[in-house]
This record gives structure tokens, C-alpha cells and sequence, in this order.
């Protein structure tokens, strides 16, 4: 007779990994995971190629965090290797830092202008401060501040959103814009969380260990509907929210990425982690994978990314396309979603139908389990 579970666990990357760790060396339950994959940690995972080097398959995953709670679950299953990402981006001709700082008005601005433009954002920002260009943009009676944030949409963003998501920047939620920042400072990190880090062993190594535990089983190759419902008492879905309800509503939009890998010699690397080009060319940004690694040999491996149009079945949902449309259309699906509650909850990137970052989908597994299962549980063995 098939072992019995007291939960099913439907994906398994950071938020379906972090509810079966807490579920079963938390509360004691019994925890099958299951993923349709042949690795666990969805597009975070990581491994190693046929020459040692290790790299991101599905593209640069670097971890950053405010959240001391989140960081110190995580360091339970890894050490940590200090990292902070940096970006330059290829505009009219020249690699600036991206996000857009005071170093990067000097290289594309006459020194003149660079300096008026420098003082007027510490005078009205402050220097540190991270206005974003939607901020500088509304400055209808300053003329410096509207124009730096008009150059830095169309030089830095407007044309690398239409790349990204296939759209122009103004049919995507005003909440897109801003996010995007203008650092009044030389401070180039990419992140500027209190916590910035790389798992020393990899991601791969870190959610084996989060999975290590006699309670958790873990089914990889598996689909939800190769698991025979008398398994288990309640599930969490971490899969596509469409996806559980058959696209009855319709298909929610995502966009999906291509990658091109190569091997090149460190000579022929990149000076940073990351280089975007929001301009030219049909691929969004190159990595250099030695930078995030911090491996060292005489050659890196890169990754060119080529963001697709996504097909349910062909291609792999990334971004949930943040629109109204989009909105209306997961508010749908989360009403029939609410009809399940009890049985089934919903959580994740894909089955909550929001961008989270890996931080974020830790956080969400953290708190389903202990705002909804624990409770749950108590109330069942009552």
C-alpha cells in the first residue's frame, strides 16, 4: 500500500521547499513535494557543467534580503559567500552603472551639466537617496529633474521593458516604473538590502538540505496528476494558477526567457556580474557567472538572455505580466481559489500570480505555515 501523507506539496522551489521543511521538522507532519522538474529549487537551481564550473541554468539568481528572520532560516541550510551584484548598462556607447547614480551622469554628461544635475538631486533627495525616475519625472517645475528622468526612461528603461515583457512601458502597472530607482550617490551595488550574499555551496546544496528530513519525501518528474488524491489529506500548490483550474478563466500571461551558454576565456568576461542592454540588440542582459561564484579558472561561462513570449506546455512561465488585464483575470482564478480554502492554499510566484523575489518567496512559505497550516493543524487534532 502507497505511503500516506499528511500533505502534498505541489512545487518545489523556495516557497514550496520552505512550507515542506517548516510543515515536517516544524509541526511533525508527513510532507510529500512533488515537481514536474528533475531537480528541486525551480529556477533557482544551480549545477555544475561538464568541466566543473557551476552555474544558473535559468538565468543569475543573486540572494538579497532586509530580512534578518529570512536570512537566518536560510543560514540554517548554508553558509554564506559575501556578495554584492553589480550592473553596468550599455547606453550611447558607453558602460554606466545601472541602477542610474552620479557615476553614470559623469560618463555620459558633459562634466557641467553632470555637476548641475549631481547638485540639484542631492539638494532636493539628499544625498543616499533613491528617487525613482516616475519621482523625478513628476517634477513638472524642474526642469533638471524631468530631464534626467526622461533620459533615464528612454535610454534605460523604456526600451528594455519592450524587450522584457513585450509591451510599452505604459500598458505595464504604474508600480513597474517605480521600482526603478536613481541612486544619488557612487554607490553602484545593484541591491542595496542589508543582507547580500551568495550560498557558499550553491543553491542546489542548499535546498537538498532543506528537503533532508525523514518526514519529507520528494517525487521529482512528477505531475500533479500522477499523485492519487487518497496520498494525502490537504495540499499546497506552488504550480501555475491557471494551470490548477485548467485555464477555465483563460490563460493568465507570462513572459519566458531563452538562454544562449558559452565558454569564453576570462580575458573575454564581463567587468561586473551583469551587462544590460536596454537598446541594442534583441537579448535583455549578459552574466558572467565567475563574478557570482567567485570561482576562479582560466576560463567563465556567460549567459545571453532572450526574453520570449510564454506558450502553456513549450516554454517556462518567468514573469507574471504585471497589467490590469493580467489583474483582473488572477482575481478570477484566486475567487475560485478562495472556494478551495481548507483544502487546498495557494502560494508561490506562479500560484499567487505575483512577482516575488527569492527573499519574498521564502517569506511567503514562512508565514503560510504558520498563519494558516499550523493553525489548521491544531484545529483538526482538536
Amino acid at each position: 500500500m502507497s505511503r500516506r501523507y499528511d500533505w502534498l506539496i505541489v512545487g518545489a522551489g523556495f516557497t514550496g521547499a520552505t512550507t515542506a521543511e517548516r510543515l515536517a521538522r516544524g509541526l511533525g507532519q508527513r510532507v510529500l513535494v512533488i515537481d514536474r522538474r528533475d531537480h528541486p529549487g525551480g529556477n533557482a537551481h544551480d549545477r555544475r557543467d561538464e568541466e566543473g564550473r557551476l552555474f544558473h541554468p535559468y538565468g543569475p539568481h543573486i540572494f538579497h534580503t532586509n530580512s534578518g528572520r529570512i536570512f537566518d532560516y536560510l543560514s540554517g541550510f548554508t553558509d554564506w559567500r559575501p556578495y554584492f551584484h553589480r550592473v553596468r548598462g550599455h547606453v550611447d556607447g558607453r558602460l554606466v552603472p545601472v541602477p542610474f547614480n552620479l557615476d553614470s551622469m559623469r560618463r555620459l554628461f558633459p562634466a557641467a551639466m553632470a555637476e548641475r544635475l549631481s547638485a540639484r538631486l542631492i539638494d532636493v533627495f539628499g544625498f543616499g537617496a533613491r528617487p525613482t525616475i516616475a519621482d523625478l519625472m513628476a517634477a513638472s517645475d524642474d526642469a533638471d529633474l524631468r530631464f534626467l528622468g526622461d533620459y533615464v526612461f528612454d535610454r534605460v528603461f523604456a526600451h528594455y521593458t519592450r524587450k522584457q515583457w513585450g509591451m510599452e512601458a505604459g500598458a505595464l502597472d504604474p508600480a513597474v516604473t517605480g521600482r526603478v530607482p536613481v541612486v544619488v550617490s557612487r554607490d553602484d551595488r545593484y541591491f542595496s538590502d542589508r543582507y547580500q550574499a551568495m550560498p557558499r555551496d550553491g543553491y542546489a546544496a542548499l535546498f537538498d538540505r532543506m528537503l533532508d528530513h525523514p518526514n519529507i519525501h520528494v517525487s521529482l518528474n512528477t505531475d500533479l496528476a500522477e499523485v492519487e488524491p487518497g496520498r494525502f489529506d490537504r495540499m499546497v500548490y506552488c504550480g501555475a494558477l491557471d494551470d490548477y483550474f485548467g485555464r477555465s478563466a483563460g490563460d493568465l500571461p507570462y513572459r519566458s526567457l531563452r538562454f544562449e551558454h558559452q565558454v569564453a576565456p576570462v580575458a573575454d568576461g564581463l567587468p561586473v556580474g551583469t551587462v544590460n542592454y536596454p537598446n541594442e540588440f534583441d537579448f535583455t542582459r549578459v552574466t558572467d557567472f565567475r563574478h557570482l561564484t567567485g570561482e576562479r579558472a582560466e576560463t567563465t561561462r556567460l549567459v545571453t538572455e532572450y526574453p520570449i513570449p510564454h506558450t502553456p506546455g513549450a516554454t517556462e512561465a518567468f514573469y507574471p505580466i504585471p497589467s490590469e488585464a493580467s489583474r483582473r483575470l488572477a482575481d478570477q482564478y484566486r475567487a475560485m481559489a478562495r472556494d478551495l480554502e481548507g483544502r487546498v492554499w495557494f502560494a508561490g510566484r506562479l500560484a499567487d500570480y505575483r512577482y516575488y523575489n527569492m527573499d519574498q518567496a521564502v517569506g511567503r512559505g514562512l508565514s503560510l505555515v504558520e498563519k494558516a497550516l499550523a493553525p489548521a493543524i491544531l484545529k483538526a487534532a482538536a
